[in-house]
């Protein structure tokens, strides 16, 4: 089995590396692309360098699984011509509404990856691949009528350059100097965003639209669901205050028992100080955490959580190896 990943420079491409390696992921060769800047450079990976290859003269017949972790633009232009001599898992938005690309989450849709016609999987939104982790228990046992949510999302979500700018940022706040925003449309040092991605003109971000969408594909199409997603001045992992009406009767005993035996999920809700999780324990985990599991007393059969999960592994690099095992496992 050849494995390449495209990006393999960038936040992903990075953190797929490492997942490679806390999953002790075998593979025979290993090939790292990136765009023209970065050819030549060389990646130290279980003992072995890796020269970046140019991805503008890369041959894709090398490999037999291709992970991009480069954006859309470059799953736009790249991917479909990739995907006629490997299978492409992609980490962009750009194929995710396609009808004929599955949109996967192993711990919830993983049957669908036998759909595939272009020889393109695509991984979800970072925020709604957490979400629907923690929905899908939910939803077998209860049904799912409606979910509001908002999300609570760290500059990892935007790359490497707004996370130095948040670094960037509190120093100048602490030091008394002017801030000037360069990847926020307002400063994000001390202060919170509620904008992410482009406006559409019904007033929702694209963001917003992704996990309305996203989730619908994945988990049920009769699902309602309305989204208010904020940027945070965290580093990484995304949190989620979620709000789920169901259309059956539900026990708090039987929420918290189905959550704790869920793939992928952990729980962790004690009423009492520090009795849940917060982004920065999530940061470096696996698990998806959901905690402050409680009724919502003004609607019935709804419900109120918290969750919160590393988005650069869960929404990008982890649940993309677990997508190539489930295709290896599955031969």
């Amino acid at each position: 089995m050849n494995i390449a990943i495209v990006g393999a420079t960038g936040n992903v491409g990075r953190k797929t590396l490492e997942v490679f390696d806390k999953k002790n992921f075998k593979f025979d060769d290993l090939y790292l692309v990136a765009s023209e800047k970065s050819a030549g450079k060389k990646i130290s990976f279980r003992n072995k360098e890796y020269v970046i290859e140019n991805l503008e003269t890369y041959d894709f017949s090398k490999a037999d699984i291709t992970f991009f972790a480069a954006g859309g633009k470059i799953a736009e232009k790249y991917a479909e011509k990739a995907a006629k001599h490997t299978i492409v898992i992609d980490n962009s938005s750009f194929f995710r509404m396609d009808p004929d690309v599955p949109l996967i989450v192993p711990q919830v849709n993983a049957a669908e990856i036998k759909n595939m016609k272009k020889n393109i999987i695509a991984n979800p939104n970072c925020s709604t691949a957490q979400l629907v982790i923690a929905l899908k228990p939910l939803h077998n046992l209860f049904k799912i009528k409606r979910v509001v949510v908002s999300t609570y999302q760290s500059v990892s979500g935007g790359g490497k350059s707004p996370m130095d700018e948040l670094i960037d940022q509190t120093k100048q706040y602490l030091d008394g100097k002017k801030i000037e925003s360069k990847n926020f449309t307002k400063q994000i040092a001390f202060n919170v965003i509620p904008h992410i991605d482009v406006f559409a003109d019904d007033g929702y971000t694209k963001e917003e639209l992704k996990m309305t969408n996203e989730t619908k594909k994945i988990l049920d199409d009769s699902i309602e669901l309305t989204a208010t997603c904020v940027r945070i001045p965290v580093l990484v992992s995304h949190s989620e205050s979620v709000n789920i009406e169901f259309e059956k009767p539900y026990t708090l005993e039987k929420v918290r028992d189905v959550l704790s035996k869920a793939d992928g999920c952990e729980v962790i809700d004690k009423r009492e100080n520090g009795g849940y999780s917060t982004p920065f324990e999530a940061a470096g985990s696996d698990e998806t955490y959901i905690s402050r599991i409680r009724e919502d007393k003004t609607k019935k059969n709804s419900l109120n959580l918290w969750i919160v999960s590393d988005n650069l592994l869960r929404g990008a690099a982890l649940n993309s190896v677990e997508i190539a095992e489930t295709i290896i496992n599955s031969k």
